[in-house]
Order: C-alpha cells, then sequence, then structure tokens
C-alpha cells in the first residue's frame, strides 16, 4: 500500500533509445499488465526528454524501471530517481554499475569465492596502440579454442559470438566493438547453460528455480531469447538436487555481494562436474513472454500479478 493507505500509483518505465528498445517495452507490457491485476494504478512512460517534467508533475508512488542496455542499467538512470526522491524498484545505482560491467561484476564475486571464466578485456585502444593482429593471436593463444568474445557491457546476447578458429576471432571482436568500446574475451566453459532469478518481497529473498537454457540452433542469442519457440527452457533446470542447492547459494552470493536488490538474475554455466561457472549479473532482467525470471516464478508456483506487486511494495518500504 502506499502511504496514503491506497493501491500503489506506479509509473513503469519502457522503452528507452538502447539497442533493446524493443525487449524493454514488450517487458514493460507484461509488468504494467500483471501489476494493474494486482489493483495497482499504473502509467507506462518511455524514457525520453519528457519523462522528468511527467514525474514532477505527476509524482507516483512508486517508479519500476524495465529499462535494458546502458539507460537501464549502468545506474545513471537510478542516480536521476534518487535525486527526485522517488523510490524506485530495483538495485541503486551503485549496483547496477557493478553488475553492468561484467570484467567487474566477475572480479567481485570471484573475490567472494564463485568460480569465473578466466578473461582478459581488450578496449579498442590496445589494438590501436599494439596492432589488431598481435593482440588478437596473443589473445587466442592464452585462450585456446573455442573462445567466447561479447561486449564487456550490454545484455540480450548482443555482440556474442562462440569462436572457433583463429579467422573469426577478428569478425567477433569487430560485432562486440558495435556494442561498447571494449570486447571481453573470456574461455569457453563447457556445460549446461543456466539462469537463476533472486526476488524480494516482504522482506524476504526468494531464489527462483534455475531455468534450464536449450537453444535450438546451439546459441541463446537475441533471436533465441526472444522468439517464441527458438528455444527450450527446463524448469527447474534437469540437475541433480545437491548441485541445484549449489547453484542457488551461488546466485545468492552474487545477488548479494553485487548489492542487488528487489530482483536479479544471475547466469551460469554449470559443468559436468556440477560446478556453477558465473557468466553475469543482470539488474534489469527480462519481462517478456519468453524471458527466464517470469518463467521460473511461475514454475515455482507465484502468480505474476502478486509477486510483481509485492517486489513494488518491497521498494516503497525502502
Amino acid at each position: 500500500m502506499s502511504a496514503s493507505g491506497a493501491d500503489p500509483r506506479v509509473t513503469v518505465l519502457a522503452g528507452g533509445l538502447s539497442h533493446e528498445r524493443d525487449v524493454s517495452l514488450r517487458s514493460g507490457r507484461r509488468v504494467a499488465d500483471a501489476l494493474r491485476a494486482a489493483g495497482c494504478e499504473v502509467t507506462v512512460l518511455d524514457a525520453d526528454a519528457h519523462l522528468l517534467p511527467r514525474l514532477a508533475a505527476d509524482r507516483p508512488d512508486v517508479v519500476w524501471p524495465v529499462l535494458h542496455g546502458a539507460i537501464g542499467e549502468d545506474g545513471a538512470l537510478r542516480d536521476v530517481l534518487e535525486l527526485l526522491s522517488l523510490p524506485f524498484v530495483g538495485s541503486k545505482a551503485a549496483a547496477c554499475r557493478l553488475a553492468w560491467d561484467k570484467p567487474i561484476a566477475q572480479s567481485v564475486v570471484a573475490a567472494a569465492g564463485l568460480r569465473v571464466p578466466a578473461s582478459i578485456a581488450l578496449p579498442q585502444a590496445t589494438f590501436r596502440d599494439l596492432g589488431a593482429q598481435p593482440v588478437l593471436t596473443a589473445a587466442a593463444d592464452w585462450a585456446g579454442f573455442p573462445l567466447v568474445v561479447k561486449p564487456s557491457r550490454g545484455g540480450s546476447a548482443l555482440g556474442v559470438a562462440v569462436v572457433g578458429d583463429v579467422r573469426d576471432l577478428a569478425r567477433a571482436v569487430v560485432d562486440a566493438f558495435a556494442y561498447g568500446d571494449t570486447a571481453l574475451v573470456q574461455e569457453h566453459v563447457p556445460g549446461t547453460e543456466v539462469a537463476v532469478s533472486v526476488v524480494e518481497t516482504a522482506g524476504e529473498v526468494h531464489v527462483l528455480p534455475a531455468v534450464e537454457i536449450v537453444a535450438d540452433g546451439g546459441s541463446y542469442d537475441y533471436a533465441a531469447r526472444y522468439t517464441a519457440g527458438a528455444t527450450e527452457f527446463y524448469v527447474p533446470a534437469r540437475l541433480p538436487d545437491d548441485v541445484a542447492a549449489r547453484l542457488a547459494g551461488a546466485a545468492r552470493t552474487a545477488h548479494d555481494v553485487l548489492g542487488l536488490r528487489h530482483l536479479s538474475r544471475i547466469d551460469f554455466i554449470v559443468t559436468d562436474a556440477g560446478d556453477p561457472v558465473f557468466l553475469e549479473a543482470n539488474a534489469a532482467p527480462g519481462m517478456t513472454e519468453t524471458s527466464l525470471l517470469p518463467q521460473a516464478a511461475e514454475a515455482a508456483g507465484h502468480g505474476l500479478d502478486v509477486l510483481y506487486r509485492g517486489v513494488v511494495e518491497s521498494a516503497l518500504a525502502r
């Protein structure tokens, strides 16, 4: 409930100008529909030049940013919401910045005892100063093949490639640079791809069942994520109970040490030996009909309307 005791007035922010605008709009519609079903009064706004005047003119009880890409995940928007003293769903700016930068997030969770892939971050300037070919040769010799190339920041698997030989490495790095000025080159860890969502309601932290991801084309890329039927999901993941418990503990650890709050999604590879390997953390997980957090919530028996309202009330309580 809001301070007045009425149903909360929630402004959902969706859209923006990132590469993930369409996903954000779909996520925003789904969140808004669930909140309306839970009795909330909901307005959906885009993140544009009109946003701050509209928020100032008609202040909601809570803002729920459902924005992907830099505008939703690098912390800047949340800094602005704090300047306006507006309660909001999701992690604070400092935690978003930690999770948004994959090399830094990996360093933080590794210090907490989680396993991460061996990786190296290569800014564009390194290639310019030292020469592209020598740097690529050194990276290939260090990591071996296959290896993974991805932007150091970003989501929805945009710019991510699994590279099988040196001939494809340069192209993969160039593709990663289309989404940021630093490419992350890391070892390819074989195993089962899973995602574990964490949700906070009523002062309790819920680690939802792991979702196992099996993309028809072998790669859980942008199309596989957001095209219905392009990927098979198993909820809960087909893992032994002890491995599932270890995975849940690893997700909770990552959520906590990165300072995330309200909701997050933590991505892992589970090796054949049953070891969770942290890949990245998402402070603004997707909420579309094919997204992983809603699937996990429904598999755990949570109605999305009740769960999302609980998240809103957690934000109000802060």
